[in-house]
C-alpha cells in the first residue's frame, strides 16, 4: 500500500502485545497481497484485463473492500471512486456490477482500473482491528501512513487516544475512542487529488480531516471532502450522524468546514 503502518497496543504484557502487533502486521501483508494494483497477481490488478461481460471470483477481502467502495462511491455524491484513475485514462467511469452469491465481479463496459488508494489503508485498518480484539486487545491505536488513524478502547485512565489535525504539534487535538481520523490535503504531494466526475484536480480545500466508525469510511470521506461544495458535503452529512468533516479552506476567505470537530469525541 505503499506506505508505513504503526500498532500500538495498551494495557497488555510487553510479550503478548508485540505477538498480536506481529499478527496483524502479517494480515496487513495477505491484504496487500489481495489489494494493490502493484502487484501482478493480486485480485485488483487481475481483474484490469476483463473485457466487457467477462467475470472473476475475488478473494474475500477484495470483494469486502470493493463494495464497501461502492456504498461510499453512492454515499459521496462520486466525490470518491475506486475508478477515478479511469476517469483520465479512458475518458470515461467502467461499469461493474458485484455478484454476491458467488464473491464475483462482473465488467459492464470498459476497463476495470482500480485504486485502492483512498480506501484499502482504511479497509486495511478495520481488519487489523478485528483481529486485535480476537485476540483481547481490545486498547490499541492502528496508524497508516500518518493520514488514517483507527483508535479502539483508551488506554487505562485516559479521555482516549490523543490525535492532531495536521503535525505532531498541531494544537487541534482529538481524544479518540472507537473511531477513526483520516486526512487529505495537498501539502505533500500537491495537486495529486482529482475529482472523479470530471478529471480536474480538486482544489476546494488545502485539507481536510474526516471522522466515522470506520477506518474504510473515514478514508474516503476525507477524500470527498476534498471535492465536494459545500452543499454536497451537507447532503454527506445527513446521511449519517457520526460523520464530522473539519477543513481547511483552499482560499483563507472561504468559510470554515461543513461540521467542525470538537476538541474532544
Amino acid at each position: 500500500m505503499a506506505t508505513y503502518f504503526e500498532v500500538r497496543i495498551a494495557d497488555e504484557d510487553r510479550a503478548y502485545a508485540a505477538q498480536a502487533a506481529q499478527a496483524a502486521l502479517d494480515l496487513l501483508d495477505r491484504l496487500e497481497s489481495h489489494l494493490s494494483r502493484f502487484r501482478a497477481n493480486s485480485d485488483i490488478a487481475q481483474v484490469a484485463a476483463l473485457a466487457p461481460g467477462e467475470k472473476m471470483h475475488l478473494s474475500e477481502p477484495a470483494f469486502a473492500c470493493l463494495e464497501i467502495a461502492k456504498k461510499m462511491e453512492f454515499a459521496t455524491l462520486g466525490g470518491f471512486s475506486p475508478t477515478a484513475a479511469a476517469m483520465q485514462t479512458q475518458g470515461c467511469f467502467p461499469q461493474w456490477t458485484l455478484l454476491p452469491e458467488e464473491l464475483s465481479i462482473q465488467c459492464e463496459s470498459g476497463r476495470l482500473q482500480f485504486d485502492l488508494g483512498a480506501i484499502g489503508k482504511g479497509f486495511a485498518l478495520d481488519r487489523m482491528a478485528e483481529l486485535l480484539r480476537r485476540w483481547d486487545c481490545p486498547a490499541f491505536l492502528l496508524v497508516a501512513g500518518g493520514s488514517s488513524i483507527l483508535a479502539g478502547d483508551p488506554p487505562k485512565e485516559t479521555a482516549g487516544w490523543s490525535c492532531g489535525l495536521g503535525a505532531e504539534d498541531a494544537p487541534k487535538r482529538l481524544f479518540l475512542t472507537d473511531a477513526s481520523l483520516s486526512g487529505s490535503g495537498l501539502a505533500v504531494k500537491g495537486n495529486h487529488i482529482f475529482d472523479p466526475r470530471t478529471g480536474r484536480p480538486a482544489l476546494r480545500q488545502n485539507r481536510a480531516w474526516a471522522l466515522a466508525t470506520t477506518a474504510a469510511e473515514s478514508d474516503a470521506l476525507s477524500t470527498a471532502c476534498m471535492v465536494l461544495n459545500e452543499r454536497e458535503l451537507e447532503e454527506v452529512l445527513a446521511q449519517d450522524d457520526s460523520w464530522l468533516f473539519f477543513l481547511e479552506p483552499h482560499r483563507i476567505d472561504q468559510p470554515m468546514g461543513s461540521r467542525v470537530l470538537p476538541s474532544q469525541v
